[in-house]
């Protein structure tokens, strides 16, 4: 729980430290577009991941049920369930924020929109890299949790064998 706790402290720390930068007004259309293509690709392995997640989750349920910081797993699990969700919803917003790309690329000149499409895109590159802290800390305490179960199992069956 502490564990957890102090991702979020941290992650939230982090995320006041980042600054809105400017720099997304040089990007042109085209490197703008590899951002939001590089996120998906990283959001859709994630969501590959999360089935693997659950999948490993289900085959320990009853280890994790059993021991002694079932609450620190129930919250670490719960965690990576929402993340699962916010993962999906990123994914959906990025999806939406390619679509409008042609804001950019239309040749009409809109600088309300495209300032608009710009400070989204802003947005979005401190989204993507908050979520992504947040996604491998929650990975990093999900198979910290499994090795501590498979190494009481390991040492359980060397004392039966014994």
């Amino acid at each position: 729980m502490l564990s957890v706790l102090f991702s979020v402290l941290f992650n939230l720390n982090v995320m006041k430290t980042i600054s809105k930068t400017t720099y997304v007004e040089w990007l042109n259309a085209e490197e703008m577009h590899e951002h939001v293509q590089q996120w998906m690709s990283e959001l859709e392995f994630a969501n590959d991941e999360f089935r693997f997640l659950e999948d490993l989750i289900k085959t320990y349920t009853l280890q994790l049920i059993e021991s002694k910081q079932f609450s620190d797993n129930k919250e670490i699990i719960d965690a990576i369930n929402r993340t699962g969700k916010r993962n999906h919803l990123l994914l959906e917003a990025i999806r939406v924020h390619s679509n409008e790309l042609e804001i950019l690329m239309d040749g009409i000149d809109q600088p309300k929109d495209e300032e608009s499409y710009k400070e989204r895109h802003r947005d979005l590159i401190l989204r993507v890299k908050e979520f992504l802290l947040d996604y491998r800390s929650l990975k990093t305490q999900l198979f910290s949790m499994i090795q501590s179960i498979l190494k009481k199992e390991k040492q359980r069956l060397l004392l039966d064998r014994r």
